[in-house]
């Protein structure tokens, strides 16, 4: 982890504007193409939550402002931040959550994911490790093809930590679409990085 020094007059004005508000996360959210990467899970034979949080996560560690956290009032960046995502329980009608260690190698990745979900879906936990930012959270909402959501969250303390919901894909047009929201702290997080980020995201869909 390492400390982020604004140098620039005006990236440090923005920094401090936002995060003096009541409310200074803001949100997209848009539809994403996934026709190749549901294509490929098929022909991979691979689990649709595990091989989603690996994209939403990848996708986070390689646009830096995505690892930035506020603490005290001053930004770090973690090398790695670890996805805390929603699952089903077979003990009750509402979600546990299930935090993975990431790692860059999908293969490994996976296999954690896998070993996961099958202890939260009948041992569920609704605690993160308490004190941890190092988080990117993620919600499943498979049922509803939403065009807009917000996250429940505490303001106080500051919390940097970016949000992440995914919903019901449906058919346009001859593609697959998958509405994707995207929500961050915009003391840390723009516009131009939030663009960065569908963008990025759509090109990793569209690869496999």
């Amino acid at each position: 982890m390492k400390k982020i020094t604004f140098t620039n007059v005006h990236r440090k004005k923005h920094f401090e504007y936002f995060l003096n508000m009541d409310a200074p996360h803001f949100n997209i959210t848009a539809n994403v193409d996934i026709t190749n990467f549901l294509r490929w899970l098929r022909a991979e034979q691979q689990q649709f939550t595990s091989a989603m949080v690996y994209a939403l996560a990848q996708t986070a560690h390689a646009i830096p402002e995505f690892r930035w956290r506020i603490r005290d009032g001053e930004v770090f960046e973690h090398e790695l931040v670890h996805p805390s995502f929603t699952v089903n329980t077979e003990v009750a009608d509402v979600f546990s959550f299930c935090s993975v260690p990431y790692d860059p190698d999908y293969k490994v990745f996976v296999e954690r994911a896998k070993a996961r979900i099958a202890k939260m879906s009948v041992d569920p936990s609704f605690e993160d490790e308490e004190g941890m930012d190092n988080y990117l959270f993620i919600s499943a909402i498979p049922w509803v093809s939403f065009t807009g959501f917000i996250h429940p969250m505490h303001y106080s303390p500051t919390d940097s930590v970016p949000r992440f919901a995914y919903g019901k894909y449906f058919e346009q047009d001859g593609k697959t679409m998958m509405p994707l929201s995207v929500q961050a702290h915009h003391s840390v997080v723009d516009g131009h990085h939030m663009g960065k980020y569908f963008i990025e995201i759509q090109r990793f869909f569209d690869s496999l």
